[in-house]
């Protein structure tokens, strides 16, 4: 048994579409490195330039602690206390003038009964800026009293009104000192309550 060969047959018969296969692969691989190249350097500057800025931030961070160390070294705590008081002291005196006798007087009369007269008033701000009044009320009876309390309460303007002290006068009154809170603004639930007044 013999084999036939012919060594003069060419295996491929189409080399110009092999060869342009293997040019255009060339290309693409030619374009894919110039991109990757290009992307290179454009991070590569901008690594350098957040670089830079990063660190002329830290140096601004850096001077930046030195002058806060400085201006605490040099502050003086007696002198913080009287700025920190004259502060206290002209708030309230901000809030002694924002505070209206007329309206609270109003509020006073509306729900006074016939049968309670109000002695005296002293409003004063308390260590927090609210308002406290203080008011000496006299009444025929101890009901009468807290229905007058229980009214100023339903407005919305007064607070946890307390009775301080009760006594019976000479003249068979009861004399009682009662404190709260006073808002100088309705409270929301109360102000459709304040509309109908």
């Amino acid at each position: 048994m013999s084999l036939r060969t012919n060594l003069a047959t060419r295996p491929f018969y189409n080399e110009r579409a092999v060869q342009g296969a293997i040019v255009v692969a060339a290309l693409l691989v030619c374009a894919a490195t110039i991109i990757n190249v290009w992307q290179l350097v454009a991070l590569t500057r901008r690594d350098r330039a957040l670089g830079a800025e990063t660190a002329t931030a830290d140096a601004r961070g850096r001077t930046l602690r030195q002058q806060t160390v400085k201006a605490r070294s040099g502050l003086d705590g007696e002198r913080l206390t009287a700025v920190a008081d004259a502060v206290r002291e002209a708030n309230a005196v901000i809030d002694g003038r924002t505070f209206s006798w007329t309206e609270l007087l109003n509020w006073l009369e509306a729900t006074l009964p016939p049968d309670v007269r109000i002695a005296s008033i002293t409003p004063h701000v308390d260590t927090d800026g609210r308002f406290i009044v203080a008011f000496r009320v006299e009444g025929e009876s101890v009901d009468s009293i807290d229905a007058f309390l229980s009214a100023l309460e339903a407005t919305g303007r007064f607070q946890e009104l307390l009775v301080r002290r009760e006594r019976e006068t000479d003249e068979g009154t009861i004399e009682a000192t009662a404190e709260g809170f006073y808002r100088t603004t309705p409270a929301p639930a109360a102000s459709a309550a304040g509309g109908a007044r």
